[in-house]
């Protein structure tokens, strides 16, 4: 072990510029640092793939990483993209739709999860009863009875579920003292 521990220290102290300079001329020097550690990082996980000489094996990782990274970077701006895409219609009041969102989401999150897992694949990703029964692996005909019943939930927990901001009603309490059989 002590020997990998030297042989490692070694190479990542004579291939470090080298993969410093390849990520910061492909990625600029304030992403660079994180290249660097990646690599290195990757290299030590595997370390019995490490080939001698390792920079070309270094060099391709640090370009796998950059890949990943941009992969990534993309898939958030499209997430991005599609929250944005998400916007306030032009008609309308923009506290009553932030106000009807949350009032969803609350809701949502009070019901079991398969319920809005079965929600979400019918109502926000498009999929029809017969598509989405192959995904959470029931029958078009079960799916179908779970999806009126998740709709059901749904509406109650709406209905139970406060308005952002308002607050519940107060509970009325009587304050006539209770007599003889109403206090048993």
């Amino acid at each position: 072990m002590a020997d990998e521990a030297e042989r490692f220290t070694a190479i990542y102290d004579a291939c470090r510029p080298q993969v410093w300079a390849y990520a910061v001329s492909r990625a600029g020097r304030q992403i660079a640092d994180e290249v660097v550690s990646e690599t290195f990082a990757i290299a030590w996980r595997r370390w019995d793939d490490v080939p001698e000489p390792p920079l070309p094996w270094l060099l391709g990782v640090a370009r796998n990483v950059l890949r990943d990274g941009r992969r990534a970077e993309v898939r958030r701006e499209s997430f991005a993209a599609e929250l944005r895409s998400w916007g306030v219609p032009a008609e309308g009041d923009v506290a009553e739709a932030v106000t009807e969102r949350l009032a969803v989401l609350r809701a949502m999150a009070a019901i079991p999860e398969d319920d809005r897992e079965i929600l979400i694949l019918v109502a926000w990703h498009g999929l029809a009863p017969r598509e989405a029964a192959r995904v959470v692996g029931c029958t078009p005909t079960a799916l179908r009875v779970r999806l009126h019943r998740a709709r059901r939930r749904l509406t109650r927990a709406m209905e139970d579920t406060p308005a952002p901001g308002v607050a519940p009603p107060p509970v009325v309490r009587s304050r006539v003292p209770l007599t003889g059989e109403e206090s048993r």
